[in-house]
């Protein structure tokens, strides 16, 4: 067991005076820390290589190497010792020198004991705050890491190539694909990636929100601005401050919210809803969207001059189709995260359950293959799933409850008998959000329904929220 004294900061005193050495090594063993002494530069550097300390005191004029190029080596060795010069000739530029090369502080002799115990106790409490800033910074790291994007196809090799390559940067990134490839996933590991990481990474569901509640989600609003605005509310741009804010479902906002993104991304500015004073704010957009954009400018329906300041950095996301290589690898990790979260250890596939898998055409893309996987994993009490366990799309075996049509299309759909009116309600929507490759606003037209009613239902249905990611 450690005692006491083995517990205590270590001090290495460096001074070519023996009775300096001596007065020194008194005090500071009195104060309780492990002193040890040396009489030069080349007796340092040793007992610095056998041995770790946390202060150095360390003497500028000595024979041979001196104090001032002594600092350096000894902080290249071990950069977390915190070190101490000491000299009877004291000057400016000899101060100024030695805090450039490293030094915590700079001491003129002769001093007082209270004034070195005053100084040692300094430098160890900042030496602690280095140390727990570290263990921070290294807990925070974690923290923000984004699961990894899995895969081992030449797509999914030259998408990690490029995050790889635009992460550091600053630039506005558009990231496009279909509903389920993992847009949110992109751009969490695109963040945790930047220098911004250390900076929250805010998501906005754009196509979750009326117009309204959008506006203030975005752009906060001050009190008594509207009826219920009760108290000042900062916006997602202001909480993105430092950091980088996704706008996901960038397709779904509105004409008129989009004329006030645009400002905000030109101005790097936000007028809070009832405010008049512009706050400043200093974030990286990342938005994304399944919808053609392009299109969509044609249309009338979005904006030319925000579509090019969206899309500085474009990253399309192939979907799995293109890549069946991939789907092993995600259906792999899937399983082992499933196996942690449920206590599951030793979950895997069978040859055959892995050759159905990858036979799949996956129209819903990773997020359909992950709820297939975890469907599985519940559903079987082994270890070992088997393609019997998988759902019967999969399996190929079993038809569709109903058959898919193209996006958008409506027309009238053959139902199963039997079925109760709730029933018959929940498959339809389901198929037609299917069938409109999960974009809300569309499915919620095909339907004849509001956003708000669509989004009950499927709450009320339990029917997966399959929004973008």
């Amino acid at each position: 067991m450690m005692s006491a004294r083995e517990k205590m900061p270590r001090v290495l005193i460096v001074d070519d005076e023996a009775v300096v050495r001596d007065s020194l090594g008194a005090w500071l063993r009195q104060d309780g820390y492990q002193v040890h002494t040396v009489a030069s530069a080349s007796e340092a550097r040793r007992e610095l290589e056998a041995d770790g300390y946390a202060i150095a005191l360390i003497d500028i004029q000595m024979p041979g190497t001196d104090g001032l190029t002594l600092l350096p080596e000894l902080l290249a060795r071990d950069p977390s010792l915190t070190c101490i010069i000491m000299t009877a000739y004291a000057s400016v530029d000899t101060a100024v020198q030695a805090l450039k090369s490293g030094a915590y502080d700079y001491l003129v002799k002769p001093f007082d004991p209270d004034e070195l115990t005053h100084l040692i106790r300094r430098a160890l409490d900042h030496r602690s705050l280095q140390d727990e800033n570290l263990q921070l910074r290294g807990r925070l790291e974690e923290a923000t890491q984004a699961p990894p994007i899995a895969g081992c196809s030449e797509a999914t090799k030259e998408l990690l190539a490029h995050i790889e390559k635009i992460a550091p940067t600053d630039a506005t990134v558009l990231v496009t694909g279909e509903s389920g490839t993992g847009k949110e996933l992109v751009a969490r590991t695109i963040h945790a990636h930047s220098l911004r990481r250390h900076g929250r990474l805010v998501i906005v569901h754009c196509g979750a929100l009326a117009e309204g509640v959008l506006e203030s989600e975005l752009f906060g609003h001050e009190k008594g601005s509207f009826t219920g605005a009760t108290r000042t509310h900062q916006g997602k741009f202001e909480q993105a401050d430092g950091g980088t804010i996704f706008l996901d479902e960038i397709g779904d906002v509105s004409p008129r919210v989009q004329v006030e993104l645009l400002r905000v991304l030109e101005e790097g500015r936000v007028t809070r809803v009832g405010g008049s004073r512009p706050v400043p704010v200093d974030f990286r957009v990342v938005a994304a969207t399944n919808r053609d954009l392009r299109a969509m400018i044609e249309s009338g329906d979005f904006r030319e001059e925000l579509y090019w300041r969206l899309n500085v950095v474009p990253v399309r996301i192939p979907p799995l189709r293109e890549r069946p290589e991939d789907v092993p690898a995600i259906a792999e990790f899937v399983l082992a995260e499933l196996g942690r979260k449920m206590n599951r250890r030793g979950l895997r596939f069978t040859p055959a359950a892995l050759k159905r898998l990858r036979g799949y055409s996956w129209p819903g893309n990773a997020r359909e293959l992950q709820n297939a996987v975890e469907r599985a994993v519940v559903l079987s009490g082994d270890t070992v799933i088997d393609a019997c366990d998988l759902p019967g799309s999969v399996r190929g075996g079993e038809p569709q409850l109903l058959p898919r049509r193209p996006a958008g299309q409506g027309g009238p759909v053959t139902l199963p008998a039997g079925c109760t009116l709730e029933e018959l309600e929940q498959t339809h929507i389901a198929a037609t959000l299917d069938q409109c490759r999960w974009n809300i606003s569309e499915a919620a037209r095909v339907l004849g329904i509001d956003r708000s009613t669509l989004y009950h239902k499927m709450k009320r249905y339990r029917i997966d929220r399959d929004v973008e990611a």
